[in-house]
């Protein structure tokens, strides 16, 4: 049996030490004390719902960034006191929350809005009601309508419900079919880039070494200029190129389908998306409402993108994933030269996290790391890149332009982000075993 796994030196051990509890425990008997009032913020066994803890009880009750004692797996007696309290404590604003919420779903209903998950949306802003409007009053309806209204306008709702009907019409769907097919046709085929387009070798490693320090605007300009991403980007079209990246599952990046459809759990690789699922990915999160272009317009633009380099539409997106790419090598097992201060940085962030030590030391199934999480630990830079394109390719549909002096800190904060995702898996899966342990123990 593999010894405990560790999130970082001072991470609490996965088992409770005597006289400790576990933290998910403690949310769990507090919350019951709740009643019924807060049903519609609960799962089936009475427990929060897991988007309540991460958008309402964390940040807004327990706050574990100010109170870090109330933070980990497991709690001492007085720290799950305090935490007790503040749920008892907060349980007249979440009950009040918990009722705004069915207010505003009722209202979603009567508006027909159907794109982006509920919980996420209104979650938070239920929360914000029932502490400066106390719980739903003779005016409720008027509110809940008009909070929704004003989320769905926020969030591009609106504009993806006008890209769904369009492709859903038929005869619009056959035209931008039609385009859809001629584009894909118009696409240049292989063969070497131009010597002026060529990527040089020197400005991608200045650029890459001057970056963290907000010094490489020379150099990326120069590569932006010489059209280096679209040069990078041409490789694609030989045989398992961008299958390596991680960006398709096919040796050859398919021609896209339109679409009409899109879940944000079973989103298929960027290269393999439909239109529709690109589109929905990027503006389902938080489309600003002033981009200025109808639903049929939008389409084409994607359309036209989808051919393009890196299927993106922007040289300067272009060029970040051609430094993405190279900085990312930093995070493969057992590279030993770190040319760049990118590389080495994004390195020392990888390699500095005690679950990717102990899984990538120990050999595979003995790492003490659930499966899924080793694998994608042993490909983390396809990973990497899947997300620095969706970040990139949300930048452009938003119209947000890259300045060279962000570069780092998008390169940085992709990898970050990979980071905090993984560590909050293992920590769901920590705390959902102490519990089973001590269900088992009390049974």
């Amino acid at each position: 049996m593999s010894a405990p796994l560790k999130l970082s030196p001072s991470a609490p051990a996965a088992e409770s030490a005597e006289g400790r509890r576990p933290r998910a425990l403690v949310i769990a008997e507090a919350w019951r004390e709740l009643g019924p009032g807060v049903a519609a913020l609960s799962n089936g066994s009475g427990r929060p719902l897991a988007r309540t803890l991460k958008l309402i009880l964390d940040p807004l009750v327990i706050r574990p960034v100010q109170n870090p004692g109330l933070a980990g797996g497991t709690l001492t007696s007085d720290a799950a006191a305090e935490l007790h309290d503040r749920i008892r404590a907060a349980g007249g604003d979440l009950t009040a929350a918990a009722a705004w919420f069915l207010e505003l779903k009722a209202a979603r209903r009567r508006l027909r809005i159907t794109d982006g998950n509920p919980q996420e949306k209104y979650f938070q802003r239920c929360f914000e009601l029932a502490r400066t409007s106390g719980p739903p009053a003779a005016d409720a309806d008027a509110v809940a309508a008009e909070v929704v209204t004003e989320i769905a306008e926020a969030s591009g709702d609106s504009l993806l419900a006008q890209v769904r009907e369009l492709l859903r019409d038929e005869t619009a769907a056959t035209r931008l079919g039609q385009e859809l097919g001629d584009a894909w046709a118009r696409r240049p085929g292989s063969g070497p880039a131009p010597a002026a387009a060529s990527a040089s070798t020197e400005t991608v490693t200045a650029a890459l070494d001057a970056c963290p320090t907000g010094d490489g605007s020379t150099h990326l300009s120069l590569l932006v200029d010489g059209s280096a991403g679209s040069a990078a980007g041409a490789r694609f079209a030989d045989d398992g190129a961008a299958q390596q990246l991680g960006l398709t599952r096919h040796p050859l990046p398919p021609a896209p389908r339109l679409g009409e459809t899109a879940s944000k759990r079973d989103l298929p690789l960027p290269f393999d998306r439909s239109i529709f699922e690109r589109l929905f990915a990027a503006l389902s999160g938080g489309a600003r409402v002033d981009l200025g272009i109808d639903a049929e317009e939008l389409i084409a633009a994607e359309i036209v993108r989808s051919t393009s380099a890196w299927q993106l539409g922007e040289e300067d997106s272009r060029v970040a994933m051609l430094l993405g790419a190279e900085a990312s090598t930093a995070l493969d097992a057992g590279r030993a030269a770190q040319p760049t201060a990118a590389h080495r940085l994004l390195a020392a962030r990888w390699h500095r996290e005690a679950y990717v030590r102990r899984a990538l030391r120990l050999p595979e199934g003995t790492s003490g790391v659930p499966a899924s999480v080793v694998d994608d630990i042993r490909t983390v830079r396809r990973g990497y890149l899947r997300r620095l394109w969706v970040r990139l390719h949300g930048r452009e549909l938003r119209e947000q332009p890259l300045d060279p002096r962000d570069v780092w800190d998008l390169l940085d904060g992709v990898l970050r982000s990979v980071v905090m995702d993984q560590r909050q898996r293992l920590k769901t899966m920590m705390v959902r075993g102490a519990d089973e342990r001590e269900a088992t123990e009390a049974a």
